[in-house]
């Protein structure tokens, strides 16, 4: 498995995303774990409202491993906080975010928690309140790491004026078909295109290579929020065309190539896997390892239905 940058060490390009294991038994989440390390993948991503009620997940993906202490700390394990379904609301105060911490160790039944990210922006965000929670739960031992997801450069600036910890993470939705945070800046200062219109503060991607910040791609393989999934997808006839090409080059399945687009990006991108299904995870985990060539990148761009001016 090929390994990025993340904070000051080194991470797997490909996370294994735990939102979907709710309706899962324990067999075949015990499978899918297993099916996941085999890969390479040893990064779980989860988060508080997965599953339906808070820790949902969570505590699923705990009752069903079981892990030793000396299995768990193989292991990655990173969770989100921030939103309150039940009130229609995001909270990055202190009390909510330390509170959802002590409920999502509770629930994984660990002492600590690798990485935290704050979960889709707080409108109403004082970075004050974050920085003493962040100081707090790094202080307690409770917290190793942070981040964010679905943020801004500025929204990420406004942390910065507080925070002292390095955010280590931006989580935010990528795949060939929805990639405004790569296409918009191919298109910048062209009035009359759709693609131009900026849609993430600005440059997020180039925002957080300056900044050493790993884009964690969520929804890889998804279109948007029309269509579903592209991957054999007939409104995208011309890009599975090049995708089955590819993965005939390459000795492949398409979801393979579909994750090899994003981590081929010099930024050193991580692919959310949000599959449950154990050969699926196999087989996208399997594009990490393939260096598609400038030419193979820019034309799966192109067939997607991006501008190149």
């Amino acid at each position: 498995m090929k390994l990025v940058p993340f904070g000051s060490a080194t991470a797997p390009a490909v996370i294994a995303g735990m939102m979907r294991i709710d309706g899962k038994d324990d067999a075949h989440i015990r499978t899918l774990y297993a099916t996941a390390r085999e890969a390479g993948i040893d990064f779980f991503d989860h988060a508080d409202i997965y599953g339906g009620r808070m820790h949902h997940c969570e505590a699923r993906f705990a009752d069903a491993l079981r892990l030793s202490p000396s299995e768990r700390d193989e292991i990655v394990i990173q969770t989100k906080c921030g939103i309150v379904p039940a009130a229609g609301m995001f909270d990055f105060s202190y009390e909510h975010i330390v509170g959802q911490v002590e409920g999502s160790l509770a629930a994984l039944r660990t002492d600590h928690l690798d990485v935290l990210l704050l979960h889709r922006p707080d409108i109403l965000v004082e970075p004050d309140e974050v920085a003493r929670a962040f100081d707090h739960l790094e202080a307690a031992g409770k917290v190793k790491a942070f981040g964010v997801s679905n943020h801004t450069p500025r929204q990420i600036d406004l942390l910065r004026t507080a925070v002292a910890q390095p955010l280590v993470a931006n989580q935010l939705q990528l795949s060939i078909t929805h990639a405004p945070i790569l296409a918009q800046p191919v298109a910048a200062n062209m009035a009359a295109h759709e693609q131009s219109i900026v849609r993430d503060g600005g440059g997020i991607v180039d925002y957080c290579r300056i900044n050493g910040i790993t884009v964690q791609a969520w929804s890889p393989f998804q279109d948007g929020f029309s269509h579903g999934v592209f991957l054999g997808n007939p409104e995208y006839a011309e890009l599975n065309a090049v995708i089955d090409r590819l993965a005939g080059a390459y000795g492949v399945t398409p979801i393979a190539i579909a994750t090899a687009w994003i981590t081929r990006h010099p930024a050193g991108m991580q692919v959310v896997l949000g599959s449950t299904t154990p050969h699926r995870v196999r087989e996208a985990a399997a594009g990490a390892d393939i260096e598609l060539t400038r030419a193979e990148w820019y034309e799966l761009f192109r067939a997607a239905g991006h501008l190149l001016p």
